[in-house]
């Protein structure tokens, strides 16, 4: 009698240095970051492309020549989406935002050691994400919601039928919807994602797009929802270090330790360790680089160098934590909001413009990447093959890298003609803006204030929830409408779950991939004919 593992068939994982994937690799994260770059610069908005890099493979799979067949393997159209998405959100908010804060602020010398510093910070970041996905920080299982629509679109793509004619109305729906202004991506989001999370999301969303008549005053310029997400964050990063450093309960006994993910306590503790140690090492590389040694005192350069480190893994794991719950990631707010503390600090404007430089780099590439991750996870099985799928996630890494390199080229190759015609992010201006203008002690005291309330509402929810942060996420984003399309979106699927049981879960899935992908087809579309115009 045969053993079984002898008939067991060894599933072998596409490869990223493959030559016919590396080209159109190179092909579509040429494409990506291109853009990134014209979008974040002419409209200061960056489309999700994962959707796009996935069609582009299904295009291509469809000629009948013999080399192009591969691509009807769903794990290289996963590869493909990786590269594409990978390059646009690394270009775009990883680099050139970053490159482009010393030249608003005038410090044109300073813009190589900016991109230096930007891209040392970007590949460090999707590091972190590579070693934190599918941990009990960042598990898999999580909604990571553009990733499930991103997967449920190449599925379609392979098997047709009622999960095509599914995605295919969601996909209408979700056009038509954005066509009207409703934000169909939020309204999809609900239909995955975790409840509690999502409606604490909602509210934030309300209150921020009611804030006038309900409160009679702007919440954000009283950075009220600052103040709540630096309360939130805290804890947040408490309940982190707590699951991950925090010990066992005794009398428990563990089988397998983590069994559940195919990231472990102490790989993570590792990573966390390794991932700091890195980003102080680089803040304190580009500190010198920049002459801050020379600007300010020993003790102030040394707190310089802690703080902009330290500021660096918080915009990655509270950005993160947003991006897994809700599809929005407030990159822009955590930033600012690093930034305020640091003018509270009393840095010189040079450092504050060296910091905010690096630790915007950090963020936006961690949370794209956890969606491509999503998406391989899903399309590799959901973790059933624990090998495959790190290999899987291996050869995504490795595409991602590829992205980044391309992207840090054509950054490099193209700023001086952007700048050179006024081409500037808008948040690039904001936080030099925020710069000039310094904090004040009023400031301080409302941020100070408004943070108790985070944390007490971060502590209630606990770290599965988040409620703390999801509720300063949706006043930070403030997206109008988005608030009525999650709450909307939350009743109706306790209603068909309440209706239908078990067998809602999976049409409400697909719908709400095809609300989310077509939400993006129509933001992308819509953004590169304004681009154009």
């Amino acid at each position: 009698m045969e053993n079984k593992e002898t008939k067991q068939k060894v599933r072998i994982h596409p490869k990223a240095f493959e030559p016919a994937t590396f080209i159109l690799i190179l092909i579509t994260s040429i494409i990506g970051a291109v853009i990134g770059i014209q979008l974040i610069a002419t409209l200061g908005v960056t489309p999700n492309t994962s959707i796009i890099g996935a069609l582009i493979a299904m295009i291509i799979a469809r000629f009948p020549i013999h080399v192009l067949q591969r691509y009807k393997s769903v794990h290289r159209q996963n590869l493909i989406q990786t590269s594409i998405s990978s390059a646009t959100f690394g270009a775009a908010n990883s680099l050139f935002i970053p490159v482009a804060i010393p030249f608003v602020m005038g410090k044109t010398n300073l813009i190589l050691p900016a991109l230096l510093g930007a891209a040392l910070a970007l590949f460090i970041d999707t590091f972190m994400l590579n070693r934190l996905f599918d941990s009990n920080v960042f598990p898999a299982k999580e909604t990571w919601a553009p990733g499930v629509a991103t997967a449920e679109s190449i599925f379609a793509g392979q098997e047709g039928g009622k999960k095509a004619g599914l995605l295919g109305l969601g996909g209408v729906l979700g056009i038509l919807g954005s066509m009207f202004s409703f934000p169909m991506s939020a309204f999809g989001v609900a239909f995955i994602g975790n409840e509690f999370a999502l409606a604490m999301f909602g509210i934030g969303l309300l209150l921020a797009q009611y804030q006038m008549p309900l409160f009679h005053m702007n919440l954000t310029a009283q950075y009220i929802p600052h103040g709540l997400m630096i309360g939130a964050g805290i804890v947040a990063l408490i309940q982190a270090a707590t699951l991950v450093f925090g010990k066992r309960k005794k009398n428990v006994i563990v089988v397998e330790e983590d069994s559940e993910f195919t990231r472990s306590r102490s790989s993570v503790r590792k990573s966390l360790i390794l991932g700091y140690g890195m980003y102080l090492v680089t803040a304190l590389l580009i500190a010198i680089i920049t002459g801050l040694m020379t600007k300010m005192s020993f003790g102030m350069f040394i707190l310089f160098v802690i703080y902009a480190s330290v500021a660096a893994i918080i915009h990655e794991i509270i950005v993160g934590i947003a991006a897994m719950y809700s599809g929005w990631f407030p990159s822009f707010a955590v930033a600012l909001i690093t930034l305020l503390v640091g003018i509270m600090m009393g840095f010189p404007a040079l450092a504050l413009t060296v910091m905010i430089s690096f630790t915007a780099a950090t963020g936006p590439a961690f949370a794209d990447m956890g969606y491509d991750l999503k998406t391989g996870y899903i399309l590799r099985g959901n973790g059933k093959d624990k090998a495959y799928e790190l290999e899987g996630r291996k050869q995504q890494y490795i595409a991602g890298l590829i992205a980044f390199t391309m992207a840090i080229i054509i950054v490099g190759i193209s700023y001086h003609f952007l700048f050179a015609s006024n081409l500037v992010p808008p948040v690039s201006k904001v936080y030099v803006s925020t710069i000039k203008a310094g904090a004040s002690a009023t400031i301080a005291k409302e941020m100070a204030l408004w943070a108790i309330p985070g944390a007490i509402i971060q502590l209630i929810g606990g770290p599965n929830k988040q409620l703390g942060v999801m509720l300063a996420t949706g006043l930070l984003v403030a997206t109008t409408n988005a608030g009525w399309a999650v709450l909307l979106g939350i009743l109706i699927r306790v209603v068909a779950k309440r209706i239908w049981g078990a067998k809602a879960e999976p049409i409400m899935t697909n719908l709400a991939a095809g609300f989310i992908a077509g939400d993006a087809l129509y933001s992308f579309g819509s953004s590169m004919i304004k681009s154009i115009k």
